[in-house]
């Protein structure tokens, strides 16, 4: 009788170990998912208590009348929609970056730097904002699964200057991300400044008591010659499948003569209005257009109500975000922008369509140049 075949054994102790260095791998990178929950605060918090959105324990849309109250989960056949059909929602060849400019000091118009999705650098009045950095391969609680980014980041965090403030416009994992908020950490000095009870994520995931600024609707928090007001927003929050522990909001950004407006993530509904008269006019509004769908109209704009908040807002020049970046709902990757470019132009609303890196002066913001059309 043969003994058993030597390069047989030897393939077996191969995949045997190949599997161990895989469980090892996911192991290593699973042990992170129960801190990227974050943190649910306190319910019994006398600020969370005594805001107008907070009741029964979790916060709470304003009224609207165009509006829904509270957001609806995917059905069914909106599921099968997004597992399924993938045609044109990815583009179809790399994504054009653009290296970003980084002046000796930050701008005293108004200069917008995209990064990608809602991740951006805004100069104003000689101060830097920096508003939803995600830099993480996947806006997912664990980086094995989850939706992966399109494109490569633009610049590195340790790239980036100094800046005077981080904003937060809400918890969902495409807007907060454990991993850069730890690195801003290490690099930055700069405040966090968040709606309320997100606080609570950044402090079990090592940010400073002192770097830490939560908000309410229509509160305001002065650094400098900055000040940053949270203004409301249509959404809802969570990190697991709990929703609405933590508040949800848009940012007014102002210096002593420059205005900016920051959607985050919102639906349509009246309170850009009243945003615009209470805050406006805007030299610039960056304004969510992408990951809608039929299925959740409420919590995020399509690109005809993008203009139309915009116009709302008395905006100025119109910045596109919340799109190109991460594979989110069932339409065409280029989608948003050719409706947004359509509307923007029968609406007479000025729009600049900058690459991900791109550094966008408002003075003299550069015309569409359709850089997305080839790969779409």
């Amino acid at each position: 009788m043969s003994g058993a075949d030597p390069g047989r054994k030897a393939r077996r102790r191969l995949a045997a170990a190949a599997a161990l260095a895989l469980a090892g791998a996911a192991a290593w990178a699973l042990r992170e998912v129960p801190a990227q929950f974050g943190r649910r605060p306190d319910a019994s918090d006398p600020r969370l208590r005594a805001s107008p959105q907070y009741r029964d324990g979790v916060f709470h849309n304003a009224p609207s009348e165009v509006s829904a109250g509270a957001p609806g989960r995917p059905d069914g056949a909106t599921l099968r929609r997004m597992l399924f059909e993938k045609e044109g929602r990815v583009p179809d060849g790399p994504v054009p970056l653009a290296v970003p400019e980084v002046a000796d000091g930050a701008s005293r118009g108004v200069a917008v730097t995209w990064f990608g999705h809602a991740s951006a650098l805004l100069e104003l009045d000689g101060c830097r904002v920096l508003v939803d950095p995600i830099w993480s391969d996947r806006c997912s609680p664990s980086q094995l699964t989850g939706p992966k980014r399109l494109h490569p980041v633009p610049v590195e965090l340790a790239e980036l200057p100094q800046v005077d403030a981080v904003l937060i416009s809400h918890d969902h994992y495409d807007h907060l991300d454990m991993a850069t908020v730890r690195r801003l950490v290490e690099l930055q000095s700069a405040p966090f400044a968040v709606p309320l009870g997100i606080g609570g994520h950044l402090r079990r995931w090592g940010v400073p008591e002192h770097r830490i600024i939560e908000l309410d609707w229509d509160e305001t928090c002065t650094l400098g010659e900055l000040t940053l007001t949270l203004t409301a927003a249509h959404h809802f929050s969570g990190r697991s499948l709990v929703r609405n522990t933590t508040l949800w909001g848009s940012w007014v950004v102002a210096g002593p003569e420059r205005r900016v407006f920051f959607t985050g993530d919102s639906g349509y509904f009246e309170g850009f209005a009243r945003i615009g008269e209470l805050h406006g006019p805007f030299d610039a509004a960056l304004m969510a257009i992408g990951a809608y769908d039929p299925a959740w109209a409420d919590i995020h704009l399509n690109p005809e109500e993008a203009v139309r908040a915009h116009l709302d807002l008395r905006g100025g020049l119109l910045l596109p975000i919340h799109w190109c970046t991460f594979n989110l709902a069932p339409h065409r990757w280029a989608e948003p922008v050719e409706r947004l470019l359509a509307e923007a132009k029968q609406q007479g609303v000025p729009v600049a369509v900058p690459r991900p890196g791109q550094r966008v002066e408002t003075a003299n913001p550069p015309e569409p140049d359709g850089w997305w059309e080839a790969l779409s």
